[in-house]
């Protein structure tokens, strides 16, 4: 089977200091993937250069371009004091195909509405982003998400700081993209949520340390390395050289 994201001693970094080294691997048509690991593991970064915000200091990113890559960024990245109101804060999940300047249609506003209550956000239309609760906010965002229609979802930390009940409503959404065979990639902290939920893990710390099915990636040896392996891990250090390494793919 094809892959849907295929990394190639991938590096990723800032200010040519490296945040993520030499990951290679697939990512299957399909797959629900968590990608778990330490703070300052690199999950953030891996997702910033699959959606084309981030270029590769080294090595590659190949399968779908960004633009046909749906993208949830953390909250606390949303600047939430633009004013905004929920309907046309969502309704940026159709600017691929009406464009930025697009007029939004009889069609689209059904479109909108439908994922609005999807989300269950119905009556907070006129709201301003900015008067929402977090977890109102996380909705939001899943609602524009679902309006782009992608194969490839990619979602930073979409339970952070969340309540149960918009966690537990949020996952069946997943569940469904899943159900439906999208591509689905999370960043999450939840271990026993990534073992209830994802059947395949990508535990980065940096690189990876395993790859694969989750029971067999998240065990006490594994989590232990990445632990180590993050506090050990030198931010000063200059970029280094391409390698020919790999990981389990998915």
């Amino acid at each position: 089977m094809m892959a849907q994201l295929q990394f190639r001693d991938l590096t990723l970094g800032y200010d040519r200091h490296p945040a993520v080294h030499h990951l290679s691997g697939d990512v299957a048509p399909g797959a629900l993937l968590a990608v778990v690991g330490p703070n300052g593991a690199g999950k953030s970064t891996l997702f910033r250069g699959i959606v084309g915000l981030l270029k590769p200091l080294a090595g590659t990113i190949a399968g779908l371009k960004p633009r046909e890559i749906a993208y949830l960024p953390q909250i606390a990245d949303i600047d939430r004091s633009f004013p905004i109101s929920v309907f046309d804060f969502v309704s940026t999940g159709l600017w691929r195909t009406t464009g930025i300047f697009g007029g939004i249609g009889a069609a689209a506003r059904q479109k909108i509405a439908q994922a609005i209550a999807a989300v269950g956000l119905t009556g907070f239309e006129s709201r301003g982003i900015g008067t929402l609760s977090g977890g109102q906010m996380q909705r939001v965002l899943f609602a524009r998400v679902l309006l782009q229609d992608a194969r490839v979802i990619v979602l930073d930390e979409p339970f952070n700081a969340m309540d149960s009940k918009t966690s537990a409503d949020l996952l069946r959404l997943i569940e469904h993209w899943h159900g439906e065979q999208r591509t689905v990639l999370a960043a999450l902290h939840d271990m026993d949520m990534v073992r209830a939920h994802f059947p395949q893990t990508l535990l980065l710390a940096r690189e990876a340390v395993a790859w694969g099915p989750t029971a067999e990636v998240l065990t006490a040896d594994n989590l232990l390395q990445a632990r180590r392996m993050c506090e050990a891990f030198d931010d000063t250090a200059a970029t280094c050289q391409p390698q020919q390494r790999s990981a389990r793919a998915a």
